[in-house]
């Protein structure tokens, strides 16, 4: 299993929504290695759920149930979605603010690459966030 982070404004798409929906496809994103990442990603993989611009945290974790397929809100065939759903609401949001501070956490993509609205998120930096979410 992989693990990744995806992001989303509050504002656009929140948790909240998303639990409410109980499903999803993560479309529209239009950057090359945030596209790589969607493809990269494989059935049953974790996904953390972040926040951006408002709020600015780690809330929740979403499971990957549909690999990438064409991106219907594009003819463009170099970009794809994936499905996700979301299966756990973090005890403890994780800020931003926290895991940069966290030294085992600078390689981060989100820490490292702050733009990158789809990354990677390696098996250590999983159980870090995990940890710093007071969740076992």
């Amino acid at each position: 299993m992989s693990y990744w982070l995806v992001k989303s404004e509050p504002s656009v798409y929140s948790w909240e929504q998303f639990r409410k929906d109980g499903k999803t496809m993560w479309e529209g994103v239009r950057n090359y290695a945030a596209r790589n990442n969607l493809r990269a990603m494989k059935k049953g993989d974790k996904v953390f759920y972040y926040h951006s611009n408002e709020g600015l945290e780690i809330v929740g974790i979403a499971e990957v149930v549909k690999t990438a397929y064409q991106d219907p809100t594009t003819d463009d065939a170099n970009w794809v979605v994936v499905d996700l759903k979301p299966v756990h609401t973090l005890k403890k949001p994780v800020p931003l603010t926290v895991l940069k501070s966290d030294k085992r956490l600078a390689d981060l993509d989100l820490v490292r690459l702050g733009r990158l609205s789809v990354g990677a998120v390696k098996d250590d930096e999983y159980k870090v966030i995990m940890e710093l979410a007071g969740e076992k």
